[in-house]
């Protein structure tokens, strides 16, 4: 039995990125020879199984063969025979196909050092094309390792895939677990780029705009914003969705689903917030569910703020006039102030002018609405 430790901790390793999860793969053995050693096996498609004292996964060496289309159309054949060369033959990129034995010793038979070396994601061979969800992963390292190239061969064969339709066979929510974590990398706009320029992202979601290259700079400037204040994943996707119309396809969460199509219908609207009456403020607030949901509420204004992100956005500082702000900091700074309002106070006054109760929420909305006016007179603290 020998044990390597492969793939992306290996590759973190060379490149001098921090602790990575460990992959280890296990040549010249048997799943009864891991289970008598105290092995607990896991997976039905392929022999894994966990170490008994660190919990890692361990892989028996194996081979894969295409028998249908889509990324679960393989028969995975593992047997004492199989090399460690030959495993490493049916990974994707030349940079995940290397290994480490236990001396420290490099196994590199596909040159990945050299590309880590020249930055270039290279195919290890034509079996990329059979797995579609490669696709995906190469865009997500993209936006990951932002320095590195496709090699051209590389991006010639995706657009291939494409356009022979392998990428058709992935199902949305497997699309949008390797979306989102490329989204939630340092450059998720190459990401982006890089599913459009092989033409994956043309095939995966069919309400995409028509004219894509129109947004493609405003939406690089939006998302490299949200990624200098670190904003949350469901900021990036709204901002995507917005530029792009991609949510009805992607299998987003709710929460970035909400946050997207409330962007969507509300933009608008609060791009103008400065030029509106105290009334017409307070609709908007309650049409973007701002008193109940502030959080929400406020990863949409952030929003808007990385959409205007050639404009300074300033701090609320002492006697900051309104017109100073940015967006998100005025509607902010009034929310705050419509907040303040004690409703507790307010039903009780209503119910001895005797409203009844069904009327205290109107009552409510006055008092709120007048905070709000006299906020709007009274410079920013």
């Amino acid at each position: 039995m020998q044990i390597y430790l492969v793939g992306g901790a290996v590759r973190d390793e060379l490149m001098g990125l921090g602790d990575s999860d460990k992959d280890w793969v296990v040549v010249g053995s048997t799943p009864e020879d891991l289970i008598f050693e105290g092995y607990t096996p896991v997976g039905k498609d392929f022999p894994v199984f966990l170490h008994p004292s660190t919990g890692e996964e361990y892989a028996l060496a194996r081979t894969e063969r295409k028998t249908a289309p889509g990324y679960h159309g393989f028969v995975f054949h593992a047997d004492p025979s199989i090399t460690l060369e030959q495993d490493l033959a049916r990974r994707d990129l030349t940079i995940n196909a290397i290994a480490k034995d236990s001396n420290g010793s490099i196994i590199d038979p596909f040159h990945g050092q050299e590309d880590i070396a020249n930055k270039i994601f290279r195919h290890v061979s034509p079996a990329f094309k059979e797995d579609p969800v490669r696709i995906l992963r190469l865009a997500r390292f993209a936006a990951r390792f932002t320095d590195f190239t496709v090699a051209p061969e590389t991006m010639s064969l995706m657009r291939r895939m494409c356009e022979e339709g392998e990428v058709n066979a992935l199902v949305a929510e497997r699309v949008w677990q390797e979306f989102s974590k490329g989204l939630c990398s340092q450059d998720p706009f190459k990401m982006v780029e890089m599913l459009w320029q092989c033409g994956a992202l043309q095939k995966l979601c069919p309400s995409l705009v028509s004219d894509l290259s129109e947004h493609m700079n405003a939406l690089e400037r939006s998302l490299r914003q949200a990624c200098l204040i670190n904003a949350p994943l469901s900021v990036r996707f709204a901002l995507v969705d917005f530029f792009l119309s991609i949510g009805v396809d992607l299998k987003a969460t709710k929460e970035c689903s909400d946050l997207a199509e409330l962007l969507k219908a509300r933009y608008g609207q609060l791009e103008t917030a400065k030029t509106l009456s105290a009334e017409e403020i307070f609709n908007l607030l309650q049409s973007c569910d701002a008193f109940r949901r502030p959080q929400r509420f406020e990863e949409l204004l952030v929003c808007c703020d990385c959409m205007n992100s050639n404009l300074q956005t300033l701090s609320v500082q002492k006697n900051v006039q309104a017109k100073d702000l940015s967006v998100k900091d005025f509607l902010l700074s009034i929310l705050s102030a419509a907040q303040q309002v004690d409703h507790k106070a307010v039903a009780l006054e209503a119910m001895k002018g005797g409203m009844k109760a069904e009327q205290i929420g109107a009552a409510l909305e006055v008092a709120r609405t007048q905070a709000i006016a006299l906020a709007l007179k009274t410079p920013s603290k």
